[in-house]
């Protein structure tokens, strides 16, 4: 579009919105992504450009300048009047999954969706993407309700598919999520900017199971191949999730983590999702990257006291003492991990992603309480995995680490 025509504001919207919402670039950190800001907030003066459009440009500015949460109402003003603005309710809608917005992100749809007809091009989609914000919100009928919906309207919609990956993920259906991935494998990884997380919740199911072998192929011939090809953030936090989650449960990933490290190694200063952070700590721990961990700490530190925006005050509240208990995880201090985690075990959705991705947070917290040589932790362990227990019944994992919690007990 851009090239067709140079002046075309909503061109260069689109361009700058899809790097913003793909989380790897910042006007903080990148001078060339700026003056393409700059070109277009230029562009939108001109006395063509609509109102509608002008709220478009102002949008992505926030985003990119730091300010996700001042974005979305922006874009949620454009819909109170264009309720058939596609680009504007998805935009929305990844950014309230970024934050964490599991309400915003169901009642951000449920509020267009009477204006939408089935009719209409793109309806399809809109039906997945509030299958999603349902799932989020844990209305876990009505997600596959809806989901199963948006994929007979379009078997290739792949944001449908990943609610029906989180559904029997939620409710303990890891044999079935295994079987509807084998079998609509070649509609949803036509869709790329999913597809490799698509892999990332089959691989899940295994890990669930203990199916281990199967889990790191997934791994080694998708979402590896995948995170390195696209150079994707999204797909990097999928590849460090899974290499982490395989630890936990004692899998040896072998020199897996080295070739996943040199990809988060450009992004240590990026901080523009403290989700991201984590993922891309976790990639620094595994390959056992001391320097450059110490060096991404402080990197935080200083986005801590020199930052602005809204992850600066997620990182603040939540990231920083979240990337400071799995380094101290990593250095043998359970106790310590356990001790910083805890109090803000409950605000950890702050830093956004899914309950699915955000699980492996609720994981860390019992495996670093079954390691901590204090007795005050095998008890929270136990507690904690009651807990789990009372929500997902079919949880091959959880029995799992509740008999290691109740052998600590016995002894």
């Amino acid at each position: 579009m851009i090239q067709a025509d140079p002046n075309f504001v909503m061109g260069h919207v689109l361009k700058n919105g899809l790097d913003v919402l793909g989380t790897g670039r910042t006007t903080r950190l990148d001078q060339e992504f700026a003056k393409d800001l700059d070109r277009m907030v230029e562009l939108s003066k001109s006395p063509s450009v609509t109102e509608r459009e002008k709220n478009h440009v102002t949008a992505v500015k926030l985003w990119a300048d730091g300010f996700s949460d001042a974005a979305c109402q922006v874009w949620e003003d454009i819909l109170v009047d264009c309720p058939l603005d596609i680009l504007a309710l998805k935009f929305a809608h990844d950014s309230y999954f970024y934050l964490g917005y599991s309400n915003q992100m169901r009642d951000g749809i449920g509020r267009i969706l009477p204006f939408w007809k089935p009719t209409m091009p793109l309806y399809g989609y809109v039906i997945g993407m509030h299958s999603f914000g349902l799932e989020e919100t844990n209305l876990y009928d009505r997600a596959e309700k809806a989901a199963r919906k948006g994929l007979e309207i379009n078997p290739r919609d792949a944001w449908s598919t990943h609610t029906l990956c989180h559904v029997m993920e939620m409710t303990g259906r890891q044999d079935e999520g295994i079987s509807f991935l084998t079998d609509t494998v070649k509609n949803w990884t036509t869709c790329g900017m999913i597809a490799c997380h698509n892999f990332w919740h089959w691989s899940l199911y295994y890990i669930e199971k203990a199916d281990y072998q199967n889990a790191l192929n997934i791994f080694d011939n998708e979402v590896k191949v995948r995170s390195i090809n696209s150079g994707s953030l999204l797909d990097l936090v999928d590849a460090c999730s899974l290499l982490y989650r395989l630890e936990m449960e004692g899998v040896d990933v072998g020199d897996r983590w080295n070739e996943v490290f040199e990809r988060c190694r450009p992004h240590i200063d990026d901080h523009i999702l403290a989700f991201n952070d984590l993922h891309l700590l976790m990639g620094c721990l595994g390959a056992k990257q001391k320097d450059i961990t110490a060096k991404m700490m402080e990197s935080i530190e200083q986005f801590v006291r020199e930052g602005k925006g809204t992850n600066h005050d997620v990182t603040r509240d939540v990231g920083h003492k979240l990337c400071q208990s799995f380094v101290a995880y990593s250095d043998g201090d359970f106790a310590k991990a356990v001790d910083l985690l805890y109090p803000i075990r409950y605000n950890v959705i702050r830093i956004g992603g899914s309950h699915a991705q955000r699980d492996l947070v609720n994981l860390f917290l019992i495996q670093a309480a079954i390691k901590s040589q204090l007795k005050k932790h095998h008890k929270l362990a136990r507690m904690l995995l009651m807990e789990r227990k009372s929500f997902k019944d079919s949880a091959p994992m959880t029995d799992r680490l509740i008999k290691r919690a109740m052998a600590l007990h016995a002894d």
